[in-house]
């Protein structure tokens, strides 16, 4: 675990489980499968098992370690934690019996505000009313393009104190879209070597339907070679709300 990270909207990560699977074209440039061969390489323990060549790669493969559980335990003072920013806590090769170890914690420690963000908005739905939803969870589903509109009307029927949005990278418009029952939205451009440009009328539409709605949105950047190439400003400004819900 992190004890401090460099992604704009949280404070640290946590990582239960490693690894993942291509499943939209959002994951193309996936910088975690990227991190997870190097880290593979210097030898660290969480990222020895291999994926499949075709759909992951070298220190990717899905892997639970259920001695991380305990970690966010050690933490004496609050903060905001992005569970697994090295995987996806709702793929398949997750078992449930893990995923309720995973809530298990984030229930028993309330002083912090954790944020789990899945593109399997499809098996959470169908695991959300299993389990319950401490407060301090907040669920949010990746929607890079429209063709991906469905894991939103997935994630409204969560019942997580904050449902948010992350449409990053943002690789094609999202005018129209429909934010009832989202309380927080996230965009930003792809970046890396072969990062894809987004339009700035893409940024400015999904900008526009916060505000119409009263959705707080965080533009986290425009994306390039490398994350703060282009920048964060969005018409001049910079866009760093939040929800308004939060422990501590």
């Amino acid at each position: 675990m992190a004890d401090k990270s460099s992604i704009e909207w949280t404070e640290a990560t946590w990582n239960p489980v490693t690894g993942c699977d291509r499943v939209s074209a959002g994951c193309d440039n996936c910088y975690a499968l990227t991190l997870s061969k190097r880290l593979k390489a210097m030898g660290a323990a969480k990222y020895q098992n291999d994926g499949n060549p075709v759909t992951s790669g070298p220190g990717f493969g899905v892997t639970v370690h259920p001695s991380a559980l305990d970690q966010p335990r050690r933490w004496r003072n609050p903060r905001t934690v992005f569970v697994n920013s090295m995987s996806d806590l709702f793929h398949a090769k997750v078992p449930i019996s893990f995923v309720r170890d995973v809530f298990d914690v984030m229930r028993e420690t309330p002083q912090h505000t954790y944020q789990i963000l899945t593109k399997r908005s499809l098996r959470l739905n169908r695991f959300a009313d299993k389990v319950e939803w401490p407060d301090n969870v907040w669920m949010g589903v990746s929607v890079e393009n429209a063709d991906h509109l469905d894991r939103v009307d997935h994630l409204r029927d969560v019942p997580a104190s904050v449902r948010f949005l992350s449409c990053e990278p943002l690789l094609g418009s999202l005018k129209g879209i429909d934010l009832s029952g989202i309380g927080w939205v996230i965009a930003g451009g792809e970046s890396g070597p072969n990062y894809r440009p987004m339009e700035m009328s893409w940024a400015r539409d999904i900008r526009d339907a916060c505000q119409v709605d009263e959705v707080p949105f965080f533009f986290k950047q425009w994306g390039g070679r490398t994350p703060k190439a282009l920048g964060r400003e969005l018409d001049g400004e910079l866009w760093d709300e939040m929800p308004r819900w939060r422990v501590g």
